[in-house]
């Protein structure tokens, strides 16, 4: 079942995407060198109660394995859902950090990938081109269109470039739950899958790595790598279905304003 949100969910719902935007972007305050993964976990797990919201992973899953962190954070070679530890970020690093909240009963999800101090051309290239496909896909979030049309989008700027498109992995319906139908993919056919109607909430978040698509997943459970220990990318948004051009309920001028660095100036490191 797809539930077409009304415009007061959807005020909600920006809420909540803006808030892990903020979360987000207090977390880039504090990536460099030496700090813990643990250390950032804590930074956003106080900032989200202080915004008087719950923090949606925290204890998400399985009950005999439940996710123990605030945010799922995933260094190098994990794709997602890294647990945060006594890791400490080195310089060259690159670390996904992905959060999701609940305020007022509706949630938000978003997710970003920096850079650790100097990172080589071929993995900001990875990185922009992750970023670029996201809003490719968005592009192609209307009304009228299929949820394939995004897929082939995001799935097209990727493989151009010779990256693995993660295939086990997918985006997703969001609001009054974390994970909603519809599944939202980042491989596929154009004009295959579900048609999207106004008021659609989804979550857009292409997994894109330098090697081969494979992935799997380590014995804690949750964190899931790339088969061949190859860097992976994952941004992700919140959006609206409209007709016409899709609206954007998170944001990533939050972190651009504290890392200076934007989708199409990348390339720098700032």
């Amino acid at each position: 079942m797809i539930y077409l949100k009304s415009e007061n969910e959807i005020a909600l719902m920006r809420e909540s995407a803006q808030l892990v935007s903020r979360t987000l972007a207090e977390v880039a305050k504090h990536i460099e060198p030496g700090v813990t993964t643990q250390k950032l976990d804590q930074i956003a797990e106080e900032y989200i109660k202080k915004n008087d919201a719950i923090a949606a992973f925290k204890g998400y899953g399985h009950k005999s394995n439940p996710f123990p962190g605030t945010l799922c954070i995933s260094v190098n070679e994990a794709v997602v859902h890294g647990i945060p530890g006594n890791y400490q970020l080195q310089e060259g690093d690159i670390v996904s950090i992905d959060c999701g909240v609940n305020k007022k009963g509706y949630f938000g999800d978003s997710a970003y990938t920096f850079i650790v101090g100097e990172v080589s051309d071929e993995v900001t290239k990875l990185l922009r081109t992750t970023m670029e496909s996201l809003y490719a896909g968005i592009g192609q979030a209307v009304h009228g269109n299929k949820i394939g049309d995004i897929s082939y989008a995001v799935q097209s700027v990727c493989e151009a470039e010779g990256y693995g498109v993660v295939r086990d992995l997918v985006g997703h319906g969001l609001g009054r739950s974390l994970h909603e139908n519809p599944s939202i993919p980042n491989f596929g056919k154009r004009g295959r899958g579900e048609r999207l109607r106004s008021g659609m909430t989804l979550a857009i978040e292409p997994m894109i790595n330098l090697g081969t698509w494979k992935v799997k997943t380590l014995k804690d459970g949750w964190t899931i790598v790339t088969a061949d220990g190859s860097f992976s990318a994952h941004y992700e948004h919140d959006i609206v279905v409209r007709d016409g051009e899709a609206e954007i309920l998170s944001t990533f001028e939050y972190i651009e304003e504290i890392t200076k660095i934007g989708i199409y100036n990348l390339a720098t490191n700032g």
